[in-house]
């Protein structure tokens, strides 16, 4: 017979049973975290996505930072060093040392003609192309953002209106349209004999490429909000009686973002190209402006006597453009691990 002891009481010092964990516990600490944390952890987890950041990351602070650079190297993107001190330039104005004249010196060596310092040309080459790229990028992702949401969410004749007049943008052809009006805009701000100033020439590149890029971001978030605004939850919030402008701003936006920023990333690289396309062909930024372009303008009619002259901003846009193209791709996937790679 078992002795009451061993039945019913227990052991003095014998350690306490440990409390069974409730059921769900581990999916209850995932499901208690915001999209947002789950968007942050997934792309943390991707190498590709946040070794592409510290790249782009790394392209923004130095061309913030250009001036300093500059200063600490001690050269800068205006000086002729070439002409200004025998010995750099050989009698066809090329770099007397190999390599485009690189040294201790002139870590990138020298521009052909003109012996400019490469390096100092291509820190504030990279500065002006994503001034330029950036403030289209965002004047084209706010104007997307209202035309979008408001086509789609209105629906009828402005949606009808606002989507022929989207139509009528796309159907010119982007690169040919912003190399034929560029020079147009110049001359409705100063006449031809004049000599256009710098500023105007970067408001110029701003204006048309806001004019010619904003079409695709908008017509992809019409489409989001008509499939959006049959919702449940919007449906909830128009019996409350929540204002358009409220249901815009707290039942559509929010699911609007992964759109938002994956074709933000992927827009702001392409225009980084389109600017540099613009400068090669003369109708950018020009002489003496530091730019990517202007650069490879110059690297193209010395490429046979001095090919190192493009070497480096090529690498550098290449980079640039490749990591913030796998960036756009990862931010992605984490937003939706549904289009996983």
């Amino acid at each position: 017979m078992t002795s009451p002891d061993r039945a019913g009481a227990t052991q003095v010092g014998a350690p306490l049973p440990a409390a069974p964990e409730p059921a769900g516990a581990g999916a209850a600490e995932v499901a208690g975290r915001s999209p947002g944390q789950l968007m942050w952890r997934r792309f943390t987890r991707d190498r590709t996505g946040v070794v592409s950041a510290f790249v782009v990351l790394f392209f923004f602070v130095i061309a913030l930072l250009a001036p300093v650079v500059s200063w600490l190297y001690g050269k800068d993107p205006y000086t002729t060093y070439g002409l200004d001190r025998p010995g750099l330039l050989d009698e066809f104005f090329y770099p007397v040392k190999p390599g485009g004249g690189i040294d201790g010196e002139f870590w990138f060596g020298l521009e052909p003609q003109l012996g400019r310092d490469v390096f100092t040309q291509l820190l504030y080459g990279i500065r002006t192309s994503l001034l330029i790229a950036t403030a289209v990028t965002v004047l084209c992702t706010l104007t997307g953002i209202v035309i979008g949401v408001t086509a789609g969410y209105l629906g009828g004749r402005t949606d009808y209106f606002l989507g022929r007049f989207i139509d009528l943008l796309l159907a010119f052809p982007a690169q040919l349209s912003f190399v034929a009006f560029t020079p147009v805009v110049y001359a409705l701000f100063v006449s031809p004999e004049k000599e256009t100033p710098t500023y105007l020439r970067v408001m110029t590149l701003i204006i048309v490429q806001w004019a010619l890029g904003w079409m695709g971001l908008a017509r992809l978030l019409r489409g989001q909000v008509l499939s959006l605004r049959e919702r449940e939850f919007v449906e909830a919030a128009k019996v409350t009686g929540a204002s358009p402008w409220r249901i815009i701003r707290k039942e559509l936006l929010p699911n609007l973002w992964t759109p938002i920023l994956v074709q933000t990333t992927l827009m702001l690289p392409a225009f980084v190209t389109v600017e540099a396309g613009l400068s090669f062909l003369g109708v950018g930024v020009v002489e003496p402006t530091p730019d990517w372009g202007r650069m490879f303008a110059a690297g193209a009619r010395h490429y046979q006597n001095d090919i190192t002259y493009m070497f480096f901003p090529g690498i550098a846009m290449v980079i640039f453009v490749v990591a913030f193209n796998l960036l756009g791709d990862s931010v992605r996937d984490a937003f939706d691990p549904r289009t996983k790679r």
